[in-house]
């Protein structure tokens, strides 16, 4: 009996278990044929791109170019396939509910194409809480209304793709979104009030895109916002005192934007904030002194703004600060003595402010103190060359120019042992190369702009980790060593403005990261140069004013972007392989003895944006092909002997045509390099135009030539010029109208030639000019008036006409002259004399002036009326 008990338990207790629903064992059949369907789709773009699988007849399934997806298989269960997640729902069923498909489309050598719409299959997924389509290159408009299918979606993650146009409206129903991250693609638009519906947010990054317009009051409702990240945008106006809402936010950043304007004192409402970067904007004003309320502030970012005033003086109370960067502003005073309680300070960078004062040695007793940055343009800081420094830090990196230190090296910099970052230039350091720093295997050394003398010491370049030297403009001389490549780590290598001479040593070519060679305006000589073409990385090559001859050399790097030798002795004919340099954008060959028929010679390489052969001997004629350098903005072929006409053909290079725009200036690394300034006849004197602004510029110097003919009329399409200079020629003809059309011309020079008629009336619509230089031509009548044109009142610039006349140069036109009927006017001719230059025009336009005045008024009374 109990036995027949004992069964029939257990045939119940099987009855109830099998009466239990149990969780099905895959997912569901329609969101494993979407996943199916989304890789057969990705799968099938690089299949037809692929040479290697062109031929293959395996189904597409099967090809798999990516490992990640190799476990999506048909035959298996899709809540075990890699990057996908399921969760068991209420009713015992499972669901995908997460995809991590970042970094899913693998990079190629040609980079495949991979549209938006690929994402459609996964709209099917409803039951998505998260999804990570990041690092995939994706293509086109976010897809709206498929993401309007996403409902339960919590965490979205679309960072760096390259998705394009506004934010779709469907996206702002998505009121579960907790994480929403769509940084470093192309969108654009404004950041509407739509924003603000998305209240369960925290996280919220936007940067690295094209949003315009103002931040949007909205966004300050979102109460659980903890992470707002809209750096990298072209945000402007403003920051709201609403910004106090945010009383969750722990992470702030708004940096390289256009935001301007006072920070409200309401930003010390945000007292859970551990991160604050407003950094590469235009702020102005005070620093609130509220920040002082962030005690949770580790990171404060206020760099590259135009803040004024103080620090603040109760910036010590920010106690976990370990990061606090106010570089390139307009700070005043002191460095507060409030800072040396910041003991959790790692990085210090005040550099580029006009602070005043001692540099306080308590400075080098945070022990936590890692990188210091201070002094730079604009600084009064003044370094006590009589303190006794013994660090109580270990330093990484020190970056103190123009401080004011003199003498040798401070001793104390010596001790630091993890140095790896050194920038003392443009102080008034002596002596020679210390032995300590040459064997001390520093990274970085920047001396440049200081009185340093002697020899470089060979123990300098046998480091394992120099990458960066830069030791220009000081008076170091003698032959470089000759185990220079032995440093192969070297990247930037300045030595510009020393003494240096002889030969640059062979072993240079051993450098196989050198992207920067700045050898200018020393002594070197020879005709044997290192062949630097095998190196894959250099970049910028400036040998210019040393004493190198021979033939120009024929072997640089395919990766050249900038060629200076300028200044130098070389001679002979253009090497036909410089057409070979296919991203050269800046060629310049001035000042040397280069010959050849300049229509043979002329580099055909469509990447050139500025090309300089001035004072070279070259001949022959401009040819029509310079048309196809459509990138040049930048042509001096002054002080040649080059002859025919202007080609009209030069009327139509777009980048002289376009109107640039500033751009911003970019440092490399942690310092400023200072590129070869390009030597230019800018306004009748040579001068050096910055590196930094050869972008904004757009010249064109044809004088001191052979040339003849008539001006081209399409020059007046050259809206971008800020010089033209065809001085010192044999042109004739008139000026064209069509020089009216230059509204960015600020110096135009037209002196020397057979130019004749008269100067036409458009040049009134000149606004920028301040330099006109017509003398020595055949032009006649009035000077025109009006805006720009009556400041041009230098007589020596309009010298050796034949018959201008006009207020500039104070010779009264027959037209302005009105005298009584009848009366013939003899000494009227005096006007119209062949002046020969400004000695004798304005004493004589002046007298002939009154003589008329007295004809045709009364004497006395015009004697009475002065």
């Amino acid at each position: 009996m109990a036995t027949l008990i004992t069964s029939m338990s257990m045939l119940s207790i099987l009855f109830i278990l099998n009466s239990i629903p149990t969780p099905s064992s895959s997912c569901p059949l329609h969101q494993k044929q979407a996943l199916l369907k989304f890789k057969s789709t990705l799968t099938a773009i690089f299949d037809s791109n692929s040479d290697s699988n062109s031929n293959s007849n395996s189904d597409s399934d099967d090809f798999v170019p990516f490992l990640e997806l190799e476990s999506w298989n048909p035959k298996t269960d899709c809540c075990t396939w890699d990057r996908v997640n399921c969760t068991t729902t209420r009713n015992k069923t499972r669901t995908v509910t997460e995809l991590h498909l970042d970094a899913i489309v693998p990079v190629t050598e040609n980079p495949v194409p991979v549209f938006s719409d690929i994402l459609t299959p996964l709209f099917e997924i409803r039951s998505l809480k998260l999804l990570d389509i990041s690092m995939n290159s994706l293509v086109g408009e976010i897809p709206g209304d498929g993401f309007g299918n996403l409902t339960g979606l919590v965490y979205l993650d679309m960072m760096q793709n390259n998705f394009n146009g506004s934010i779709p409206r469907q996206l702002f129903w998505l009121t579960s979104l907790r994480y929403l991250d769509m940084s470093t693609n192309s969108l654009e638009g404004d950041l509407g009030p739509e924003l603000g519906s998305l209240w369960n947010l925290t996280t919220l990054t936007l940067s690295v895109n094209h949003f315009h317009g103002s931040i949007p009051s909205q966004l300050f409702e979102l109460e659980y916002l903890r992470v707002l990240d809209l750096s990298n945008n072209t945000l402007e106006g403003g920051l709201s005192s609403e910004v106090g809402k945010l009383r969750n936010l722990e992470s702030f950043k708004l940096n390289e934007n256009f935001l301007s304007g006072n920070i409200p004192e309401e930003i010390g409402n945000l007292t859970k904030l551990r991160e604050l970067s407003l950094a590469k904007n235009q702020f102005s004003g005070g620093i609130p002194a509220s920040v002082v309320n962030l005690k949770d502030l580790e990171s404060l970012d206020l760099s590259e703004n135009a803040f004024s005033g103080q620090i603040p003086a109760g910036i010590g109370k920010l106690l976990n600060l370990t990061t606090l960067d106010l570089s390139k502003n307009q700070l005043t005073g002191p460095i507060q003595s409030s800072m040396r309680n910041l003991t959790k300070l790692e990085t210090l960078r005040l550099k580029h402010n006009m602070l005043t004062g001692e540099i306080p040695s308590w400075l080098f007793k945070i022990k936590t103190l890692k990188k210091l940055f201070i002094g730079g343009k604009g600084s009064k800081l003044i370094w006590n060359n009589k303190a006794k420094i013994v660090p109580r830090c270990s330093l990484e990196q020190i970056s103190m120019p123009s401080c004011g230190i003199s003498g040798q090296i401070p001793e104390w910099i010596s001790s630091q042992k993890d140095l790896n970052f050194l920038d003392l230039s443009g102080n008034q350091l002596e002596g020679g190369f210390p032995h300590w720093l040459a064997v001390m295997d520093v990274g970085s050394i920047i001396l440049s702009d200081n009185k340093f003398t002697g020899k470089l010491l060979p123990q300098l370049f046998e480091s394992t980790s120099l990458s960066i030297l830069a030791l220009s403009r000081n008076n170091f001389s003698g032959e470089l060593p000759k185990n220079l490549g032995t440093a192969r780590a070297i990247m930037i290598l300045m030595l510009s403005g020393n003494n240096f001479s002889g030969q640059i040593p062979m072993s240079i070519t051993n450098i196989y990261r050198l992207l920067l060679l700045d050898l200018s305006r020393n002594r070197f000589s020879g005709n044997k140069f290192p062949v630097l073409g095998d190196n894959p990385l250099l970049a910028y090559i400036d040998l210019s004013y040393n004493e190198f001859s021979g033939e120009i050399p024929a072997t640089f790097p395919t990766e050249t972007q900038i060629l200076s030798l300028g200044g130098n002795k070389f001679s002979g004919d253009l090497p036909e392989n410089l057409t070979n340099l296919v991203n050269l954008e800046h060629l310049d060959l001035h000042g040397n003895n280069i010959t050849g028929n300049f229509q043979d010679v002329i580099p055909q390489i469509l990447s050139l944006q500025v090309l300089s052969l001035r004072n070279n001997s070259l001949e022959g004629f401009i040819p029509k092909t310079i048309l196809n350098l459509t990138s040049l903005r930048i042509l001096d072929l002054s002080g040649n002997s080059l002859t025919g006409n202007i080609p009209p053909e030069i009327g139509n290079l777009a980048r002289m045509i376009e109107t640039p725009d500033m751009l911003q200036s970019v440092d490399i690394f942690n310092f400023a390099i200072e590129f070869q300034d390009l030597i230019l006849n800018w306004k009748n004197s040579f001068q050096g135009l910055s590196s930094r602004s050869l972008d904004i510029y757009s010249f064109l110097d044809l004088a001191d030539n052979r040339i003849s003919g008539k001006i081209p009329a399409s020059l007046g399409n050259l809206k971008g010029l800020k010089l033209l200079n065809i001085s010192h020629n044999r042109i004739s003809g008139n000026i064209p109208a069509s020089f009216g059309n230059l509204e960015g011309i600020e110096s135009l020079d037209l002196s020397h030639n057979e130019i004749s008629g008269s100067i036409p009336q458009s040049f009134s619509k000149l606004n920028q000019l301040s330099t006109l230089d017509v003398s020595n031509n055949k032009l006649t009548g009035k000077i025109p008036t009006g805006r720009q044109m009556d400041t041009m009142n230098e007589l020596k610039y309009f010298a050796n006409n034949s018959g201008l006349c006009g207020m500039q140069i104070r010779i009264k036109c027959p037209e302005d002259i009105q005298p009584p009927g009848g009366l013939e006017v003899e000494d009227e001719k005096l006007s119209w004399f062949s002046w020969e230059g400004t000695r004798v025009g304005f004493p004589v336009g002046l007298f002939s002036s009154i003589l008329f005045m007295a004809y045709s008024l009364n004497f006395l009374n015009l004697f009475k009326f002065w």
